[in-house]
């Protein structure tokens, strides 16, 4: 094809093994420097990622602490942030690397094509990281501490006491649960979180890159409308906490990003239709049907 020919960079199999090696040598060393200056920050980083359950605490009258059980514990919790930022901070540096070692054996327009995916990714997946530690977490952690106080006051009703008349004889007092927060426990919660909607919010990428290749359609997406809403309830009743409205904003959100897939694989059919028509090797039945 005229214009769309593929780098004439042919070369021998020792040198793409010699690229490949510079390649993940610069990206080795770009996820180092990434990590030694998280570990710099990680303790603003811990405050940032626990500031959703100290929120919580505060909004209940309680210390905004969180304890470690292990002397090495927090040690491996700020490694733990590090390594998770690190990797984030050199991610355009090892995209990069990684464009430039496949790119030669890309046509120039299979290059145009995938260029916009690889910037959207991470954006989105920021988008989803955004939206959960902002909106979701902030629910979970409310809903998880405000349990542990739900049923010893339903039982309280259910008895016929009064909520909070408890003889304050340290004697006479029933066993109770507090709640002294975890570091690695809290952070492992936030970070499942963070991830899950990272890649829930990956969604349009992938039906989008699967209409290009083919893979589904517009009407087939559209008609399979019905199966998407299942199971996107579905998901939102595993990853939420039992509440109504959490699930209800996750269940809107991954919803829209499906009918956004929807509208963006019909953009990806109608320019292929169109550019399989100017060569001739599409009429218009066919492309209806």
């Amino acid at each position: 094809m005229k214009g769309d020919d593929i780098d004439d960079t042919s070369a021998p199999l020792i040198e793409h093994l010699a690229e490949l090696r510079t390649r993940l040598i610069r990206s080795i060393l770009a996820f180092a420097v990434g990590m030694i200056l998280c570990f710099i920050v990680a303790e603003p980083l811990l405050q940032f990622l626990s500031e959703p359950i100290a929120e919580v605490l505060r909004a209940r009258g309680e210390d905004p602490r969180l304890i470690f059980t292990a002397p090495q514990e927090k040690f491996f919790v700020l490694v733990r942030i590090s390594f998770i930022g690190g990797f984030a901070l050199a991610f355009p540096v090892i995209a990069h690397q990684l464009w430039r070692f496949v790119a030669p054996g890309l046509y120039k327009s299979e290059k145009n094509a995938f260029l916009p995916f690889i910037i959207s990714s991470p954006l989105l997946f920021l988008m989803g990281a955004a939206f959960a530690h902002y909106v979701v977490t902030p629910m979970a952690m409310n809903f998880f501490i405000g349990f542990s106080d739900a049923i010893p006051a339903l039982a309280t009703i259910l008895t016929g006491g009064e909520v909070g008349t408890v003889a304050e004889t340290p004697a006479s007092q029933e066993l109770s649960t507090v709640f002294l927060g975890s570091v690695r426990e809290s952070l492992d919660l936030s970070l499942k979180f963070i991830f899950a909607f990272g890649l829930c919010f990956q969604l349009p990428v992938l039906l989008t890159l699967m209409g290009k290749a083919g893979l589904v359609s517009a009407r087939g997406l559209a008609d399979t409308r019905r199966y998407a809403v299942v199971g996107i309830l579905v998901l939102a009743a595993v990853v939420t906490p039992p509440d109504v409205i959490s699930q209800v904003i996750l269940f809107v959100v991954v919803y829209g990003l499906y009918e956004i897939s929807i509208l963006l694989v019909r953009r990806v059919e109608k320019k292929r239709n169109a550019d399989l028509r100017a060569q001739g090797l599409l009429d218009d039945d066919e492309a209806d049907a």
